[in-house]
């Protein structure tokens, strides 16, 4: 039976060749010789006893029993890297801590205050990645956007909920100001496509029929750094978490006309892995950054 388990170089040479349809390709993606690929399928397919592959003169197709050694291969592969992960983990610094961080929550909230965590535990050695770092190792936590549940997280709310509908108070008064929500035709609203912050939520929050005034006219933009910079340039009004434009708000160069906001689903959140314990920096870390919540 041991006979008929392939091994993991076979492995990544059959779904190379699945997924390139030549020798040679194949070859160059798992940095084999050409020679070495044919000789990792040949020993495959006698272990099956099957032929996996079709040859076609346009290249190689999978025959039917190579589709599903194909499909079992990958999650074969992708089982023993996961493994790897995990017991390398076990292995790992307990003082080195990676965090998945979203953008515009590390610059306006985590790390003016993240001085605060390194000096009073100046021995864990924080790593922040985001969400799109290539070929990155697996995070202790990561901060999110949403709404939970998310599979095999246990999540931690931080903030969010209260988004506030402001602008910059020249801007405002420039466009004959904002008493009632019929004025919103005069105004220009800012928007994050995939923050899902918008004049419906606002609308329907406020219960406002379906043939309400809508804003003049929409800009977005792909970072929500730019969407709080447009606003205190005068270029529009934006609905925000209010805790992302606290010091904005403080210093008068965003104002939150009539008070008009929502209370959002989606917030920003902590999330840790459920089905494993949390290492001590772990626990260092959030056990600060829930002091730093209740501070505010």
């Amino acid at each position: 039976m041991n006979s008929r388990i392939p091994s993991t170089a076979g492995l990544r040479v059959l779904i190379a060749l699945a997924e390139r349809g030549s020798t040679v390709a194949a070859a160059d993606a798992v940095n084999l010789s050409q020679s070495a690929v044919s000789k990792q399928l040949a020993k495959l397919e006698g272990a099956v006893g099957q032929k996996l592959f079709v040859r076609h003169p346009s290249g190689l197709q999978l025959s039917e029993a190579g589709e599903v050694y194909v499909e079992h291969a990958k999650i074969a592969l992708k089982a023993l890297e996961d493994a790897a992960l995990r017991v390398a983990r076990l292995s790992s610094d307990p003082d080195v801590l990676r965090l998945h961080t979203l953008p515009i929550l590390g610059d306006r909230w985590l790390l003016p205050r993240f001085a605060r965590f390194a000096e009073r535990h100046p021995h864990v050695d924080v790593q922040f990645t985001s969400f799109e770092t290539p070929g990155q190792a697996e995070p202790d936590a990561a901060f999110r956007y949403g709404a939970p549940p998310w599979r095999g997280q246990q999540a931690d709310y931080l903030f969010g909920r209260d988004v506030a509908l402001v602008g910059a108070a020249e801007y405002i008064d420039r466009a004959g100001g904002l008493d009632t929500l019929a004025d919103i035709g005069r105004f220009t609203l800012l928007e994050h496509p995939q923050t899902p912050n918008c004049w419906k939520n606002l609308r329907d929050s406020l219960e406002l029929p379906e043939d309400a005034p809508e804003p003049r006219h929409y800009v977005r933009f792909g970072f929500y750094t730019l969407v709080i910079r447009a606003a205190i340039a005068g270029q529009g009004l934006a609905l925000i978490p209010r805790e992302l434009i606290v010091q904005e708000l403080a210093a008068g160069e965003l104002v939150n006309p009539r008070g008009l906001g929502f209370q959002s689903p989606n917030c920003y959140w902590f999330t840790r892995p459920a089905d494993r314990p949390p290492r001590r920096a772990l626990n260092l870390f959030h056990d600060w950054l829930m002091e730093e919540i209740d501070r505010d």
